[in-house]
Protein backbone atom coordinates (compact mmCIF):
# COMPACT_ATOMS: atom_id res chain seq x y z
CA UNK A 1 0.00 0.00 0.00
CA UNK A 2 1.76 3.52 -0.90
CA UNK A 3 1.89 5.81 1.78
CA UNK A 4 0.44 8.91 1.53
CA UNK A 5 0.24 12.24 3.50
CA UNK A 6 -2.54 12.93 5.82
CA UNK A 7 -4.96 15.49 5.68
CA UNK A 8 -6.26 17.94 8.26
CA UNK A 9 -6.97 15.15 11.76
CA UNK A 10 -8.52 16.93 14.37
CA UNK A 11 -5.78 15.55 16.80
CA UNK A 12 -2.84 16.55 15.06
CA UNK A 13 -1.08 18.88 17.68
CA UNK A 14 -0.92 15.83 19.55
CA UNK A 15 -0.05 12.96 17.20
CA UNK A 16 2.51 15.10 16.15
CA UNK A 17 4.74 14.81 19.78
CA UNK A 18 3.82 10.88 19.50
CA UNK A 19 6.63 8.70 18.65
CA UNK A 20 4.93 5.39 17.39
CA UNK A 21 6.75 2.34 19.11
CA UNK A 22 7.17 -1.13 17.98
CA UNK A 23 10.19 -2.55 20.38
CA UNK A 24 8.82 -6.49 20.78
CA UNK A 25 11.14 -9.06 20.45
CA UNK A 26 8.25 -10.35 17.66
CA UNK A 27 7.66 -7.41 15.67
CA UNK A 28 7.87 -8.67 12.26
CA UNK A 29 8.49 -7.02 8.88
CA UNK A 30 4.83 -6.62 8.13
CA UNK A 31 4.30 -5.45 11.28
CA UNK A 32 6.88 -2.13 10.92
CA UNK A 33 5.12 -1.63 7.21
CA UNK A 34 1.44 -0.98 9.66
CA UNK A 35 3.44 1.10 12.14
CA UNK A 36 5.06 3.52 9.10
CA UNK A 37 1.75 3.57 7.45
CA UNK A 38 -0.13 4.29 10.75
CA UNK A 39 2.63 7.18 11.33
CA UNK A 40 2.04 8.75 8.08
CA UNK A 41 -1.79 8.81 8.28
CA UNK A 42 -2.09 9.89 11.78
CA UNK A 43 0.79 12.66 11.25
CA UNK A 44 3.10 10.74 14.04
CA UNK A 45 6.68 12.50 15.01
CA UNK A 46 8.46 9.39 14.15
CA UNK A 47 8.37 5.60 14.15
CA UNK A 48 10.64 4.15 17.09
CA UNK A 49 11.47 0.33 15.65
CA UNK A 50 14.08 -2.43 16.29
CA UNK A 51 17.83 -1.36 14.87
CA UNK A 52 17.33 -4.50 12.61
CA UNK A 53 14.09 -2.85 10.81
CA UNK A 54 15.57 1.03 10.48
CA UNK A 55 16.59 0.21 6.51
CA UNK A 56 12.65 -0.85 5.92
CA UNK A 57 11.30 1.67 8.19
CA UNK A 58 13.55 4.43 5.91
CA UNK A 59 12.45 3.24 2.91
CA UNK A 60 8.75 3.08 3.37
CA UNK A 61 8.91 6.73 5.00
CA UNK A 62 11.19 8.15 2.37
CA UNK A 63 9.42 11.22 1.36
CA UNK A 64 7.34 12.00 4.39
CA UNK A 65 7.47 14.14 7.52
CA UNK A 66 8.11 11.10 10.13
CA UNK A 67 10.97 10.44 11.23
CA UNK A 68 12.46 7.13 11.74
CA UNK A 69 14.22 6.34 15.29
CA UNK A 70 15.69 3.29 16.71
CA UNK A 71 17.53 2.66 19.88
CA UNK A 72 21.02 1.69 21.12
CA UNK A 73 21.60 -0.56 24.53
CA UNK A 74 18.10 -1.25 24.95
CA UNK A 75 16.46 -2.15 27.12
CA UNK A 76 19.63 -2.55 29.86
CA UNK A 77 22.45 -0.13 28.73
CA UNK A 78 24.81 -2.69 30.06
CA UNK A 79 26.28 -2.91 26.38
CA UNK A 80 30.13 -1.65 26.46
CA UNK A 81 30.40 1.96 25.40
CA UNK A 82 32.43 0.67 22.17
CA UNK A 83 29.63 -1.27 21.16
CA UNK A 84 26.96 1.17 22.21
CA UNK A 85 28.66 3.97 19.96
CA UNK A 86 29.31 2.06 16.78
CA UNK A 87 25.29 0.44 16.60
CA UNK A 88 24.40 4.60 17.08
CA UNK A 89 26.90 5.16 13.89
CA UNK A 90 25.43 2.19 11.60
CA UNK A 91 21.87 3.21 12.53
CA UNK A 92 22.75 6.98 11.43
CA UNK A 93 24.37 5.38 8.40
CA UNK A 94 21.09 3.56 7.71
CA UNK A 95 18.53 6.76 7.75
CA UNK A 96 18.07 6.57 11.77
CA UNK A 97 17.13 10.43 12.62
CA UNK A 98 16.43 10.12 16.57
CA UNK A 99 18.34 7.59 18.75
CA UNK A 100 17.22 6.75 22.10
CA UNK A 101 20.01 5.34 24.26
CA UNK A 102 20.25 3.41 27.72
CA UNK A 103 23.23 4.60 29.30
CA UNK A 104 24.95 2.34 31.81
CA UNK A 105 22.87 3.11 34.83
CA UNK A 106 25.68 1.66 37.53
CA UNK A 107 27.60 5.05 36.47
CA UNK A 108 25.04 7.10 37.93
CA UNK A 109 24.19 4.29 41.38
CA UNK A 110 28.19 4.35 42.17
CA UNK A 111 27.89 8.33 41.78
CA UNK A 112 30.82 7.87 38.48
CA UNK A 113 29.10 11.12 36.78
CA UNK A 114 32.08 11.21 35.04
CA UNK A 115 31.57 7.97 33.12
CA UNK A 116 28.16 8.58 32.63
CA UNK A 117 29.16 12.09 30.84
CA UNK A 118 31.34 10.75 28.61
CA UNK A 119 29.11 8.01 27.41
CA UNK A 120 26.79 10.50 25.94
CA UNK A 121 28.96 12.89 24.85
CA UNK A 122 30.49 9.76 22.60
CA UNK A 123 27.21 8.94 21.26
CA UNK A 124 25.44 12.33 20.52
CA UNK A 125 29.33 12.75 18.65
CA UNK A 126 28.53 9.20 16.89
CA UNK A 127 24.61 10.13 16.13
CA UNK A 128 26.45 13.16 14.25
CA UNK A 129 23.09 15.37 12.93
CA UNK A 130 20.50 12.72 14.32
CA UNK A 131 19.01 13.60 17.90
CA UNK A 132 20.20 11.25 20.98
CA UNK A 133 16.82 11.13 23.67
CA UNK A 134 18.53 9.49 27.04
CA UNK A 135 16.82 6.99 29.35
CA UNK A 136 17.31 7.15 32.84
CA UNK A 137 14.71 4.22 33.31
CA UNK A 138 13.54 6.67 36.44
CA UNK A 139 12.31 3.69 38.37
CA UNK A 140 15.86 2.85 39.19
CA UNK A 141 16.86 6.48 41.30
CA UNK A 142 16.17 8.29 43.41
CA UNK A 143 15.39 12.22 43.50
CA UNK A 144 18.85 13.91 43.59
CA UNK A 145 20.23 11.01 41.13
CA UNK A 146 17.30 11.98 38.36
CA UNK A 147 18.25 15.80 38.56
CA UNK A 148 22.25 15.32 38.68
CA UNK A 149 21.18 12.88 35.29
CA UNK A 150 19.07 15.23 33.57
CA UNK A 151 21.80 18.33 33.97
CA UNK A 152 24.37 15.93 32.27
CA UNK A 153 22.62 14.79 29.73
CA UNK A 154 21.69 18.27 28.88
CA UNK A 155 25.53 19.83 29.11
CA UNK A 156 26.36 16.34 26.72
CA UNK A 157 24.69 17.18 23.86
CA UNK A 158 21.41 15.39 23.86
CA UNK A 159 18.08 16.81 22.63
CA UNK A 160 15.61 14.64 25.11
CA UNK A 161 15.48 12.90 28.49
CA UNK A 162 13.45 9.96 28.24
CA UNK A 163 11.93 8.70 31.51
CA UNK A 164 11.57 4.74 30.80
CA UNK A 165 12.29 1.61 28.35
CA UNK A 166 8.47 0.64 28.80
CA UNK A 167 10.88 -2.88 29.84
CA UNK A 168 11.53 -1.63 33.21
CA UNK A 169 9.55 -2.64 36.47
CA UNK A 170 7.70 0.66 36.23
CA UNK A 171 7.08 3.15 33.11
CA UNK A 172 6.51 7.15 33.15
CA UNK A 173 4.99 8.72 35.92
CA UNK A 174 4.00 12.21 36.03
CA UNK A 175 5.88 13.12 38.73
CA UNK A 176 9.07 12.05 37.20
CA UNK A 177 7.90 13.99 34.31
CA UNK A 178 7.97 16.99 36.17
CA UNK A 179 10.83 17.17 38.00
CA UNK A 180 12.64 16.26 34.60
CA UNK A 181 10.72 19.29 32.47
CA UNK A 182 11.44 21.42 36.11
CA UNK A 183 14.99 20.62 35.65
CA UNK A 184 15.61 21.10 32.19
CA UNK A 185 13.83 24.34 31.70
CA UNK A 186 13.20 23.63 28.49
CA UNK A 187 16.15 23.47 27.15
CA UNK A 188 15.92 20.03 25.88
CA UNK A 189 13.27 18.27 25.54
CA UNK A 190 11.28 15.67 27.91
CA UNK A 191 10.05 12.32 26.66
CA UNK A 192 7.56 10.30 28.59
CA UNK A 193 7.72 6.22 28.29
CA UNK A 194 6.27 3.24 29.40
CA UNK A 195 2.48 2.19 29.81
CA UNK A 196 0.93 5.39 28.34
CA UNK A 197 -1.90 3.90 26.84
CA UNK A 198 -4.95 5.92 26.86
CA UNK A 199 -5.57 9.88 26.00
CA UNK A 200 -6.12 10.14 29.85
CA UNK A 201 -2.43 9.33 30.80
CA UNK A 202 -1.12 11.12 27.72
CA UNK A 203 -2.46 14.32 28.90
CA UNK A 204 -1.41 13.60 32.31
CA UNK A 205 2.47 13.70 30.80
CA UNK A 206 1.99 16.59 28.73
CA UNK A 207 0.54 18.72 31.55
CA UNK A 208 3.67 17.47 33.77
CA UNK A 209 5.88 18.88 31.33
CA UNK A 210 6.44 16.15 28.33
CA UNK A 211 7.38 16.98 24.97
CA UNK A 212 7.21 14.26 23.84
CA UNK A 213 5.49 11.12 23.83
CA UNK A 214 6.41 7.38 23.36
CA UNK A 215 3.94 4.69 22.92
CA UNK A 216 2.55 2.01 21.34
CA UNK A 217 -1.24 2.89 21.47
CA UNK A 218 -0.73 6.29 19.65
CA UNK A 219 -3.56 4.97 17.04
CA UNK A 220 -5.85 4.49 20.21
CA UNK A 221 -5.05 7.16 21.64
CA UNK A 222 -5.82 9.65 18.62
CA UNK A 223 -9.13 7.36 18.66
CA UNK A 224 -10.05 8.90 21.81
CA UNK A 225 -9.92 12.08 20.61
CA UNK A 226 -11.84 11.61 17.75
CA UNK A 227 -14.17 10.08 19.80
CA UNK A 228 -14.63 12.33 22.46
CA UNK A 229 -15.21 15.11 18.99
CA UNK A 230 -17.96 13.12 17.78
CA UNK A 231 -19.92 12.86 21.01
Amino acid sequence: MPITEPDHHPAAALAAMIDHTLLTPTATSEQIITLCEEAVEFGFASVCVPPLHVPLAVQRLYGSQVKVGSVVGFPCGYNSLRQKVQETADLVTAGAEEIDMVPALSHLLENRLDRFEEEIVQLVMAARTARVKVIIECCYLDRTQKVAATRIIMRAGAAFVKTSTGFGPSGALAEDVLLLAQTVQTRIGVKAAGGIRSLQRCREMIAAGATRIGTSSGVTIVGEIATAQIL
